[in-house]
């Protein structure tokens, strides 16, 4: 019986043994322009993780009480009341330890270290955008709340922006006024849910009135132009809200169908008023201008090296007549 003859020996098996790739790898680490909580309102770095803050109630600024002097008289004379308020900049940290042994056994592809360090500041920007939506991006928080409505709305409603023949821009520039009227501030941004921003880029609104002069593309800018706003903002986010070995549950931390529309200061001063501002604990030893430091140190007992972010802040609430949740904006 005739022997077979192998020709295509050595095979492809044979000449090459798989092993992982050094210039490639795959991470799902999340851009930082997705985040938000550092963009909305200006923060305050404060050197102790609590104090006070002054507050003039803005009806005394507004009222005016002066009055004719006739001659040889005294002015009228008035003046106004003074409170406090207080932020706490609570902390929150998480940390990974990097064993000697992992990191000895690591392949060429995987700087152990270098990865910790991304995993942990991506923990802690997750938790200020996460803070950031609970505290502002709901219901009951601030002066105006607005629901949108499928068909004629009523009172506190509004026409949801993804029917045919609403009208957002009319919607909005109406609570612009509002809010003018009634604090002596005129909204300056516009937080979106993805999903908002998804209708809106497209409402025939805001094409009708730049398809003749721009290139048709309806941008954060070009919406904010004709809104007459300085800022358009989406939160873009992501989080996964299942636990630990549980099936992936991603979704957006601005999930829900909103929108805010509010007065953010430049930057925080005296006699500044802010929808809100978040005060960051630059004062703490090592922290950076938002609160945040990133430690790495020796853990001799468990043989390995931690790398440990941690963040100090609060977001406060601290004009809630200087904003409009429009909620259910879209169906």
């Amino acid at each position: 019986m005739a022997q077979p003859i192998f020709k295509a020996q050595p095979t492809l098996r044979d000449v090459h043994v798989n092993r992982p790739l050094t210039d490639l790898s795959v991470a799902f680490i999340q851009s930082s322009n997705d985040f938000i909580a550092e963009k909305v309102f200006p923060t305050v770095n404060v050197a102790k993780q609590s104090d006070q803050y002054f507050v003039y109630p803005r009806d005394n600024w507004n009222r005016s009480q002066a009055e004719k002097r006739a001659p040889a008289t005294e002015s009228a004379g008035s003046g106004w009341e003074l409170s406090t308020d207080s932020y706490r900049a609570d902390k929150y940290a998480i940390h990974k330890d990097v064993a000697d042994d992992i990191r000895a056994n690591a392949d060429a592809a995987i700087n152990i270290d270098s990865e910790a360090t991304q995993w942990v500041t991506q923990q802690c920007m997750l938790i200020k955008d996460i803070t950031w939506a609970a505290e502002y991006f709901t219901t009951t928080v601030w002066d105006t709340d607005l629901t949108g409505v499928s068909g004629a709305p009523g009172a506190g409603e509004f026409q949801q922006w993804n029917e045919s023949g609403s009208t957002p821009i009319e919607d909005i520039s109406a609570q612009m006024i509002a809010v003018k009227e009634a604090t002596g501030f005129m909204p300056n941004s516009l937080v979106l849910s993805s999903n908002v921003w998804n209708v809106l880029k497209n409402h025939a609104q805001f094409t009708d009135r730049i398809k003749f002069t721009q290139t048709g593309i309806v941008t954060n800018d070009l919406i904010a132009a004709v809104l007459d706003l300085e800022r358009v903002m989406v939160g873009w986010a992501i989080q996964n809200t299942a636990v630990e070995g549980a099936t992936e549950a991603s979704e957006f931390i601005l999930s829900t169908n909103a929108a805010l529309l509010v007065y953010a200061a430049p930057s925080p001063g005296l006699l500044t008023p802010s929808g809100g501002y978040t005060f960051a604990w630059s004062g703490l030893l090592g922290a950076g201008a938002f609160g945040n430091r990133i430690k790495t140190f020796r853990m001799e007992h468990l043989e390995a090296d931690r790398v440990e972010c941690e963040v100090a802040f609060d977001t406060k609430l601290v004009a809630a007549s200087l904003g409009v949740f429009f909620t259910t904006a879209v169906a």
